[in-house]
C-alpha cells in the first residue's frame, strides 16, 4: 500500500507520526507525500487549544476527499484529537474507517490494513529499536525521552491525553541518539512534556544533566539541546553541565506562564516574578551567553489589568531573547474552565498584542547586540525564503520556534547542510540576524543509507 500522512501539532506529536511511519514501512508499505495516490491516509491530530482542533477537524474533511475523488480506500484518524471525540469522529466523519490515541500507536499498520487492532493495554513509549522515519531535515532531529506528565497545571490537559509521566530507559535513549549522530544528524533536540523531570521515574537522580553529560562525548557528537524546561528543576548541575560543554546548546526554553503570583496561584504553577528573575539571574551568571526563552498566556480566568502590567514590567526586567505568547484557551476538560472571573476575548487580544510589542522592541535590541559577535553555526543550507541566500541556525535559535540566521557571503569557500562553523553576524532585525561565514570546523558527514533518517516529506 501506499500511505500518506498528515502530522499536526507539536514536536512531540510529530514523533509519534514518525514512529508510525516506521512501523509501517517495517511491514513493507511504501510512504507518499501525494495525497491522490495513497491508499490509505493518516492525520494525527492536535487539540491543545481551540484552533487546533479546527485544525485538525478541517484537515480530515480535506483528506476525507480523496476517499471520493481519489484512490484512497482508508482513512485513519489518530492522535490528541482521538482521545477527546474518539466516538464523534467515526459518528460525524463517516469517511474515518478507524481512530487511534496518543497510546495506541503501535495498531497503525492493523489500522491502515483493514485488520482488528488490538491494543497492548499499555500507555506506549517508543524505544531505540521502534522503528522510525525521520520527517526533519536530515541534520537535524528530535528525540523525545520522556512521555505524559504529573504537573497539575490548571489551563493543561496533556495528562488526560498523554497519561502519567513515564521516562524511557537512560541506555535506550543514548544508543538512539549515538545512531542518529552515526548517520549524519548533527543536531538532536530532546523532547518530553517535562524534560527537566527525565528519570525521576526510575530512580535516577539529575537525570537530564547525567543525560546531557553522556550524549556531549558521543562519537560524532553534534548539537544536542533539551526543550520544555520547569522553572523548578533548573538545578545547579543542569547548569553546570551546559557550561562546561560547548555542545550542548546555550539554550534554555522555560515556559514561565506569567509573573503575577495570584494568577500562578490559580494556573496551579506557584512563583512569582520575583523568583523568576533570581532564576534568570542564575542562569546567566552560570552559562555566560545563554539564550532563554519563555511563553506566557494572557487572559487568564482572573488576570486584571495590574496583573497584566506586573507581567509587562516582569518582561521588560527580565530581558528574555524569546517569547511566545498564547491567548488562553476556555476548554472544557481544564481545571481552569470552572474558574470565575473570564476575561473578554477583546481584552485578551489587546493584551496579547501589547506583550507582543514589547518583547519585539526586546528582541530587537538583543539580536543588535550580536552584530559583530562570531558565534557557532549549523548550516542548514539554501533558504526556503529567498534563492539568493542560505541559511542556519544559532545555539540560540531552535528550529521552527526562533528565528533564522541567513548566510550572506562564505569566506570559508564553501559550505554544505549540515556543517558546523563559525559566523560573523553583520546584521540584525527583530527576529533574524544576517553574517558571513567565516570558518568551518566540522564537515556533515556523508549520509548513510538508513531508512531511519532519511528524510519523508508529510503532506502539508
Amino acid at each position: 500500500m501506499k500511505i500518506g500522512f498528515v502530522s499536526l501539532g507539536c514536536p512531540k506529536n510529530l514523533v509519534d507520526s514518525e514512529v508510525m511511519m516506521g512501523l509501517l514501512e517495517q511491514r513493507g508499505h511504501e510512504l507518499t507525500s501525494s495525497p491522490e495516490e495513497a491508499d490509505a491516509l493518516v492525520v494525527n491530530t492536535c487539540s491543545f487549544i481551540d484552533p487546533a482542533k479546527q485544525e485538525s477537524i478541517e484537515t480530515i474533511l480535506e483528506m476525507a476527499r480523496y476517499k471520493t475523488d481519489g484512490r484512497a480506500q482508508r482513512l485513519v484518524v489518530a492522535g490528541c484529537l482521538v482521545e477527546r471525540y474518539r466516538n464523534d469522529i467515526r459518528a460525524q466523519i463517516p469517511e474515518v474507517d478507524a481512530v487511534l490515541g496518543t497510546n495506541e500507536l503501535e495498531t497503525i499498520v492493523d489500522h491502515c490494513e483493514g485488520g482488528e487492532a488490538r491494543p497492548t493495554g499499555q500507555p506506549f513509549l517508543y524505544h531505540d529499536l521502534t522503528p522510525r522515519r525521520l520527517s526533519t531535515p536530515r541534520s537535524f532531529a528530535y528525540l523525545k525521552i520522556n512521555e505524559g506528565c504529573d504537573h497539575p497545571c490548571t489551563f493543561c490537559i496533556i495528562p488526560q491525553f498523554r497519561g502519567g509521566f513515564r521516562s524511557r530507559r537512560f541506555e535506550s535513549v543514548l544508543r538512539e541518539a549515538e545512531q542518529l549522530f552515526s548517520q549524519g544528524v548533527r543536531e538532536i533536540n530532546l523532547i518530553g512534556q517535562d524534560t527537566t523531570m527525565y528519570g525521576e521515574d526510575l530512580g535516577i537522580k539529575d537525570g537530564l544533566p547525567a543525560l546531557l553529560e553522556r550524549l556531549a562525548v558521543l562519537p560524532n557528537a553534534g548539537w544536542t539541546r533539551f526543550l520544555y524546561a520547569y522553572p523548578n528543576r533548573i538545578s545547579r548541575r543542569l547548569l553546570d553541565a551546559m557550561a562546561a560543554h560547548d555542545n550542548i546548546c546555550s539554550y534554555i526554553d522555560m515556559p514561565l506562564q506569567h509573573a503575577s503570583a495570584r494568577v500562578l496561584k490559580r494556573m496551579k504553577r506557584g512563583a512569582n516574578g520575583d523568583i523568576f528573575l533570581e532564576l534568570i539571574e542564575r542562569i546567566r551568571r552560570s552559562v555566560p551567553g545563554v539564550a532563554i526563552r519563555t511563553s506566557f498566556i494572557v487572559g487568564f480566568p482572573g488576570e486584571t489589568e495590574a496583573d497584566f502590567e506586573e507581567l509587562c514590567q516582569f518582561v521588560e526586567a527580565a530581558q528574555f531573547d524569546r517569547v511566545g505568547v498564547f491567548r488562553y484557551s476556555d476548554d472544557e476538560l481544564s481545571a481552569s474552565y470552572a474558574l470565575d472571573g473570564k476575561v473578554e476575548k477583546g481584552v485578551s487580544y489587546n493584551r496579547f498584542r501589547r506583550l507582543m510589542a514589547l518583547q519585539r522592541k526586546i528582541s530587537k535590541g538583543r539580536n543588535r547586540a550580536l552584530v559583530g559577535k562570531r558565534l557557532p553555526i549549523l548550516v542548514g543550507g539554501p533558504s526556503s525564503e529567498t534563492e539568493l541566500l542560505w541559511e542556519g541556525r544559532l545555539q540560540s535559535q531552535a528550529e521552527e520556534i526562533d528565528g533564522k540566521t541567513f548566510l550572506t557571503d562564505f569566506e570559508c569557500g564553501e559550505a554544505q547542510p549540515g556543517d558546523l562553523g563559525t559566523v560573523r553576524i553583520t546584521r540584525a532585525t527583530d527576529y533574524d540576524l544576517f553574517g558571513v561565514l567565516e570558518s568551518v570546523q566540522s564537515r556533515a558527514p556523508r549520509p548513510q543509507p538508513s531508512a531511519a533518517v532519511t528524510a519523508l516529506p508529510i503532506l502539508q
